[in-house]
């Protein structure tokens, strides 16, 4: 979502809301990795029931990594993919659904975004070239040495779009994938399967609450039902607020800045592109073993539980003395609506609301002031009351000059700030005076003696005399240079120039020049402000009920670049009636024509391409091959504003009916849209009822009963290349192997339909049990929060093991010692284990026990860091003995936990790492 900053700051203002995920790691005995059975309970201690995953985000950070090599082809990209879902699954390990949506043909109003992403990384992509190329003739005119240029075709990340043949085969792979893992996996033995591939219209991210949202509309719903929704966008958030679950967890990477990337002309760390000196690599390793990995340590996984922000927000939008009864379930509606003025997907940003300025804060405060004169909540079931929010508006509108002061003057601070931090660190680049003779600084722990003071007065006389020369000759420099009129150079400069603001917001006469620079138009104007203000409370109208209700229509989009102002918002009541009844989709390669540059034309087929880039095409300037970027008051370009023009859906259509019949049988089956597809093992008790179909070979949709998959209802229509139990099923990776006999059947799913102007309520369903309160008293003052540490799993009693500086000496000296052969397993180190680096998110040590400590007893290790065996005098044979010798040691083991002695035994949601976790191949047989 269109929000930056917003995870930033809702996870400042309320930090219990993020958990810390704990990972069961995969185990290796002997070069074979051994999977996690996540059939067990959850380390984490909550159970899940439902696992939603917006395929996008895994997608992209699969394809195309930011913080490792990338894939070297598509079948690794797949790889890739499916070890990623596997260790979600791990993670999260739900007990019915797993619900895999992939992003299909958006609606208009997401287009428009799409467009202008997809065409800034085609953009960005030439200028890198150029960048290189420039950069690598400047070194080597300078001596410098750089890698031969490799001939690699560059991951075009603009096909992960659907229509592609890329995207046609994901769908292929991932219906193996799950074929395979209903199959061999115990953890995903009773799990439904859904899959929702780009052939489906409709965002990943919608598409799952619109099967939420039907769902619960259905009398069989579980209303306490735990939800756990995998996704990286801000608006996942809001969508969860919009369900009214009460059991709704977020699970995403966490966020860590600064992260090391190597330079992409000379492939090394430390510096970028734009530094290169094209110096020689140094060797890396003793014998340059590491010469190709990048030191970074593995993403880990936060959850962001709801329940607890529901807390957060009942705690602030209560509000007392209403004219009417307060509700917070539509308070928090309200709040959802209130966020969507500070960005979205759909519209941009009023220019006087940024969310890095309290944006959201100044909302709720005006809200609450406001919502007394309002007679009502602003929202209802996903429809505004445009009357109400008028009244927020125009309280917003009263302190846009004012925000706008303000933000110039935080702007010259912040400026001010950084140019004085500058010439303090240009100042502590080394001491001002240095004493010299017998004065003279020495390294500690010198072996020499110190030499006799002889004459300290004459000699402190010189040191005075030494310094005020000093001082008088940078006086007599500085004085000397007469700096008028003299240009400054670049990098004797405090600060980069940035570009000149015409619109000047801080100034009087913002309006006319804002309105006159952004649209060309004069602010005297009143019918186009009027006309800008309507298609932006059309959009405001669109966004709320694509939240709560479903997609109103699949043609709307808002047709400016840029905002109004909140001032501007008067008499909108009368502004807004209802959308266009009956819309459908784009077709998917229509969606490519809309969003594509010329550049990406290679995705499409051959007389579809040429439209791109044909002078005498009809819609060739739909295609500019360079287009302006608007900073818009920011300083970088990735937040300005692409100027492109907005695709006329009469004119494309048009176009494209000339090249429709030259498609072939293939572009057209990826041009139709799809369904989405259920799946289950046979031992799931819908395996038999779906299977009696395919036998009827019955054409007709058929309900699934509710007994049958914990009150989940839909309709059910056979597939044309069905998965069915006792058939193989091919791999579409020449590097896995074919499962000669799966346990999966699939069928096509469509969610319950219900009749036209059908609203969902959006309420706590009846019979749903609110979770336990968490928070505190204290946790809602800001004062009172003290040093924050992350919460590991969801339980807030969760003892942590900490180390003493005697514990970490030990580690160290321990960690340096192995960097040979591995003391903690065959041939690897304590760092080959934790992929992490030396410290990594590995539960302590099991002699805690959750914080109570048990001194270990008998013939087990007397130092959780040391395996030395005390029958043995030397150190650690008992794990270097091959795989007979590690078998026995580990029956032994076994048969005294089972007579009562030792007290080494893992605790509950922890794992144990003696055996290593590197990489590999799961090998499920």
């Amino acid at each position: 979502m269109g929000v930056p900053a917003f995870f930033r700051w809702l996870s400042r203002k309320y930090p219990s809301i993020v958990v810390h995920c704990l990972e069961e790691k995969a185990k290796e005995y002997n070069g074979i990795k051994i999977p996690v059975d996540t059939s067990k309970p959850n380390p984490n201690e909550v159970e899940f029931d439902n696992l939603y995953l917006d395929m996008n985000g895994i997608i992209h950070p699969c394809t195309h990594p930011e913080d490792k090599p990338a894939p070297k082809n598509e079948d690794e990209m797949m790889v890739a993919i499916f070890e990623y879902i596997d260790r979600l699954f791990n993670i999260v390990r739900p007990r019915r659904v797993l619900y895999m949506a992939i992003d299909g043909v958006a609606p208009r109003a997401k287009m428009n975004q799409q467009r202008s992403r997809r065409f800034r990384a085609s953009k960005e992509a030439v200028e890198l070239v150029e960048e290189k190329q420039k950069m690598r003739e400047e070194v080597i005119q300078r001596g410098g040495y750089l890698p031969p240029e490799g001939i690699k075709e560059r991951f075009d990340s603009n096909c992960i779009t659907p229509g592609t043949e890329f995207m046609d085969n994901l769908a292929k792979c991932l219906r193996y994938y799950v074929s395979d893992r209903l199959t061999n996996d115990p953890g995903w033995r009773n799990i439904t399967v859904f899959l929702s591939d780009a052939s489906v219209p409709g965002e990943g991210e919608h598409k799952i609450m619109d099967f939420i949202r039907r769902q619960r509309g259905q009398p069989n719903h579980d209303p306490n039902t735990h939800h756990c929704l995998c996704g990286a966008d801000a608006d996942l958030i809001m969508l969860g607020l919009a369900t009214h679950e009460p059991n709704f967890t977020i699970i995403r990477e966490e966020f860590k800045p600064n992260q090391p990337r190597p330079c992409s002309l000379c492939n090394q760390m430390g510096h970028e592109i734009k530094d290169c000196q094209g110096l020689a690599r140094e060797k890396q390793g003793e014998h340059d073993e590491f010469a190709d990995k990048i030191p970074v340590s593995e993403q880990e996984f936060i959850f962001i539980r709801l329940a607890v922000l529901r807390e957060y927000l009942e705690r602030e939008l209560t509000m007392a003395s209403l004219p009417f009864p307060f509700d917070f379930e539509r308070s928090v509606d309200d709040w959802v609506f209130l966020c969507f003025f500070v960005g979205n997907d759909f519209l941009p940003h009023l220019p006087s609301l940024e969310i890095r300025e309290g944006a959201i804060d100044r909302l709720v405060g005006i809200y609450k002031d406001v919502v007394h004169k309002t007679g009502g909540y602003l929202t209802e079931n996903g429809f505004v009351h445009l009357e109400r929010v008028e009244l927020i508006m125009q309280a917003v509108g009263v302190a846009e000059d004012n925000i706008f002061k303000k933000r110039k003057d935080d702007d010259e601070s912040f400026k001010r700030r950084m140019k004085e931090k500058k010439k303090r660190m240009k100042a502590q680049q080394g001491p001002s005076f240095v004493p010299r003779g017998q004065f003279a600084p020495q390294a500690l722990g010198s072996r020499d003696r110190p030499m006799a003071v002889q004459n300290a007065r004459h000699a402190a006389y010189e040191m005075r005399m030494q310094g005020n020369q000093r001082n008088q000759s940078v006086a007599e420099t500085s004085d000397s240079v007469d700096t008028r009129g003299v240009k400054r150079k670049a990098e004797d400069s405090d600060s980069e120039p940035e570009p000149e603001d015409v619109v000047r917001l801080w100034e009087d006469g913002w309006k006319q020049r804002y309105y006159k620079t952004k649209f060309d138009v004069d602010a005297t104007d009143d019918d186009f402000r009027k006309k800008v203000v309507k298609s932006y409370v059309e959009g405001l109208c669109w966004v709320l009920r694509y939240y709560y209700q479903g997609c109103a229509s699949w043609k709307w989009y808002f047709p400016f670049h840029y905002a109004p102002f909140a001032s501007d918002f008067k008499d909108i009541k009368g502004m807004f009636s209802d959308f266009e009844k009956g819309t459908k989709p784009f077709k998917p390669l229509e969606q490519l024509m809309s969003v594509f540059p010329s550049a990406s034309g290679n995705f499409l087929p051959t007389t579809w391409r040429a439209l791109m880039t044909d002078p005498e095409s009809s819609i060739i300037d739909f295609y500019p091959d360079d287009f302006a970027i608007d900073l818009n008051g920011k300083k970088y370009a990735w937040q300005g504003v692409a100027l492109l023009p907005f695709v006329d859906e009469r004119r494309l259509r048009a176009a494209l009916a000339e090249v429709y019949p030259e498609l072939t049988p293939e572009e057209m089956r990826r041009n139709s849209l799809g369904s989405d597809v259920i799946f289950v093992g046979k031992s799931h008790p819908l395996c038999d009822f779906i299977q009696e179909l395919y036998r009827a070979e019955s054409h007709e949709a058929t309900e699934i009963p509710a007994e049958f998959c914990h009150g989940i209802q839909g309709i059910l229509n056979l597939d044309e290349d069905p998965i069915l139990p006792d058939k193989p099923v091919e791999s579409p990776i020449p590097t896995l192997r074919d499962i000669r006999s799966s346990c999966a059947i699939g069928i096509k799913f469509q969610d319950p339909q219900y009749d036209d102007g059908f609203v969902f309520k959006a309420v706590i369903l009846p019979g749903a049990k609110i979770p336990s309160k968490v928070l505190k008293p204290g946790d809602f003052e800001q004062g009172n929060r003290g040093r924050w540490r992350p919460q590991l799993g969801f339980n807030p009693n969760r003892q942590q093991a900490h180390l003493d500086q005697s514990g970490f000496r030990k580690l160290n000296h321990h960690v340096g010692m192995n960097q040979g052969a591995g003391h903690f397993g065959r041939g690897q180190s304590f760092e080959g284990q934790h992929s992490g680096g030396q410290y990594s998110n590995a539960p302590p040590p099991r002699n805690y026990n959750q914080g109570n400590y048990r001194p270990p007893r008998d013939n087990y290790p007397q130092n959780q860091y040391s395996w030395q065996t005390p029958a043995s005098s030397t150190p650690y044979t008992r794990f270097q003995q091959g795989a007979q010798g590690w078998d026995q040691s580990y029956q032994q083991n076994q048969q005294s936990q089972q007579r009562g002695r030792g007290g080494w035994r893992p605790a509950h949601g922890q794992q144990d790492h003696r055996g290593g976790g590197g990489g590999g191949r799961y090998n499920w047989s």
